[in-house]
């Protein structure tokens, strides 16, 4: 953001939110709303940031949807940065949306979780590979794509053209000194033995990165080129080798033609919006050919129209590409957005035009474009009306399975989870309308026992807290930092993982849950039998209803996160215990131990010659440990 001023928060001095608007200067830039808590819910720009900001709160207007309505009365504190244009304000725009992740503004769904390939120029013989990070400096990154199965048909086809190792760490090749079953099957050079020289892999690798960013027709060139080198020096071998590679360049290029080669390299992005879903499809066409079609949902809270939530998809997607084309055909309403360009084009250290198509194949290549736009939010919307009425249907079935009043709307459930009595824990976990509610987890810590594996007096204790806990929140203010709305919310079915003991330690614990409506029941492993007050015979539902599966679910849900939470303290107290008391061994050794085993339990498990062959760890405190690790047991 070269040119944008400091931060500047009007509200340091107790100012009022009015006093805040005016004070904002009539200059392009960057505008941050933040609620009572300090949290950023949105983040906008503008050419003037007064005129923009009073927009949002005119009388005059009124809010184009209920979640634009939503941010407006959750903001309680403005703050502004000032930049030199509306393209630097764009760019500016992005990375805090990218650092703040506010609420109500457009963003990609699940962008945590797309597949990326990356290749590590930062060693001397770089690898390719499949990751959902990007973060490494010294990385090259192509993407992000939508589909995982199609990057990993991507990367198998390139092992067999360019032959990159696939060995991890940062040096290729084993500890045996001899090349691998890749090397024998024509999927790697070998560089680790060195049949392969640096400036050979490293070629290699530049035809990857030429082939990811479209350029075909060079590698076409490249590989012809040495298949008749080849055959000119009597290398037959050889040259049928780079034969075969041409082949399956050509191969895979024809499959994906979707236009002559006249037509160019482009990017076809369209945008489809209904309520507050979106979808973008992304058709990248490279020397006539279809490289890669990406669809990706966007989260649109406050249902801002199809300009604004392409601009700032795209915007997302270019960030930190590797290769913006030169040209991107859009729909019309993208088509004149100098702005939008002009960050594009800062990106890309080159200039971006925003066509928009009105004939011949490009025309028709946005046209199918928006139809999988329109098509994709169909099927999205389709898919979760079904999940709607299958959790629905669930609610309902164990809404007359249990004998309730009304649905049971919250259910949580409780599992303990320890191993021989050690570390005992326990994990709430809460599902709200018949979908898991993270937000509300909670874990416990067992306080009562010690060294006893006694899960009745454990579940006891625990759901004894859990009710101490509702109790508490009832004299807390919902503004006070104690407050805990988890713990303030009374379940209307509350399941125990476990067995008639488990119920009973339950129905003890929780008298005065169950004197307000709570039902508390338990779920059974064997055959899955619903253990429920006042019945002497388990109650055993079909295993293909509805209810018995969403009890499942909350239950294996349960049980997973118990078992994490017993795992993180365990291994916690093991390197504790034995790492951090062990002779001879501080914060280095404690890293080369756990780099050399991975784990205490290897640690533990290790044989003398084992402990002492560690490196960075003299052969006497080797001995040592051993001697301490097994006097102790």
């Amino acid at each position: 953001m070269d040119g944008a001023e400091t931060l500047t928060d009007s509200s340091r001095d107790g100012a009022s939110l009015a006093e805040q608007r005016r004070a904002l200067p009539d200059q392009p830039g960057v505008y941050i709303f933040r609620d009572a808590g300090g949290r950023v819910i949105y983040v906008g720009k503008a050419k003037s940031l007064r005129k923009r900001v009073a927009s949002h709160f005119s009388k005059a207007q009124v809010p184009s949807s209920p979640g634009h309505a939503e941010m407006v009365a959750g903001v309680a504190r403005v703050e502004c940065v000032v930049v030199a244009s509306e393209a630097e304000a764009l760019l500016a725009e992005q990375s805090f949306i990218k650092q703040y992740r506010p609420r109500f503004n457009i963003r990609l769904r699940d962008d945590k979780s797309y597949p990326f390939i990356a290749i590590s120029l930062d060693e001397d013989y770089p690898r390719v590979y499949f990751t959902r990070e990007r973060h490494r400096p010294g990385r090259a990154y192509f993407g992000p794509y939508s589909n995982a199965k199609r990057v990993r048909g991507t990367l198998d086809v390139l092992a067999k053209v360019f032959m990159f190792r696939s060995c991890t760490g940062a040096e290729p090749g084993r500890r045996s000194g001899n090349p691998c079953l890749d090397y024998y099957i024509k999927r790697c050079g070998a560089p680790c033995v060195g049949y392969v020289s640096k400036q050979q892999y490293r070629a290699s690798i530049d035809g990857v990165i030429d082939f990811l960013s479209g350029r075909y027709k060079a590698i076409e060139r490249d590989l012809a080129v040495r298949m008749r080198a080849a055959a000119a020096a009597e290398e037959f071998e050889q040259a049928t080798l780079e034969r075969n590679r041409l082949r399956a360049v050509h191969s895979l290029l024809e499959r994906r033609r979707v236009a002559n080669e006249s037509v160019g390299t482009f990017d076809a992005v369209a945008v489809a919006v209904q309520g507050r879903e979106a979808n973008a499809q992304v058709f990248q066409l490279r020397d006539g050919v279809l490289s890669d079609r990406q669809s990706f949902y966007l989260a649109n809270e406050t249902e801002r129209d199809l300009a604004e939530v392409g601009e700032e998809f795209m915007l997302q997607y270019y960030d930190g590409q590797s290769s913006i084309p030169a040209l991107l055909v859009v729909q019309g309403e993208l088509a004149d957005r100098p702005a939008l360009a002009g960050a594009l084009a800062s990106r890309r250290e080159g200039p971006v035009e925003l066509r928009a198509a009105e004939r011949g194949e490009k025309r028709r290549l946005l046209e199918l474009a928006e139809r999988n736009a329109r098509l994709a939010l169909e099927t999205e919307q389709l898919r979760s009306e079904r999940r709607r009425q299958s959790r629905v249907d669930a609610l309902e079935g164990l809404q007359l399975a249990l004998g309730l009043d009304v649905p049971p709307i919250r259910i949580e459930c409780f599992d303990i989870s320890n191993l021989g009595g050690t570390h005992p824990v326990a994990a709430m976990v809460v599902f709200e309308g018949g979908a898991p509610k993270k937000a509300d987890y909670r874990r416990f810590t067992i306080r009562s026992l010690a060294g006893t594996a006694d899960d009745y007096a454990a579940m006891s204790e625990v759901l004894e807290r859990r009710l101490a806990q509702w109790q508490r929140q009832l004299d807390i203010s919902p503004h006070d930092p104690d407050y805990d709305a988890s713990f303030a919310s009374l379940p209307n079915v509350v399941v125990i993982d476990g067995g008639k003991g488990q119920l009973r330690a339950g129905l003890a614990a929780l008298r005065s849950f169950r004197e307000r409506g709570v039902a508390v029941v338990a779920l059974a492993k064997r055959i899955e039998e619903l253990h429920v007050p006042g019945r002497r015979a388990a109650l055993v539902l079909d295993h293909h209803t509805p209810e018995l599966q969403l009890l499942q679910r909350v239950r294996d849900e349960a049980h997973r996160f118990a078992i994490t939470h017993h795992r993180t303290r365990r291994d916690r107290a093991m390197r504790r215990s034995l790492l951090d008391e062990l002779p001879g061994v501080g914060p280095a050794r404690k890293r080369a131990l756990m780099a050399h085993f991975g784990s205490p339990e290897a640690i533990v498990s290790a044989s003398r010659e084992e402990l002492q062959a560690v490196p960075g760890v003299p052969a006497k405190v080797g001995r040592e440990l051993y001697k301490h690790l097994h006097r102790a047991g």
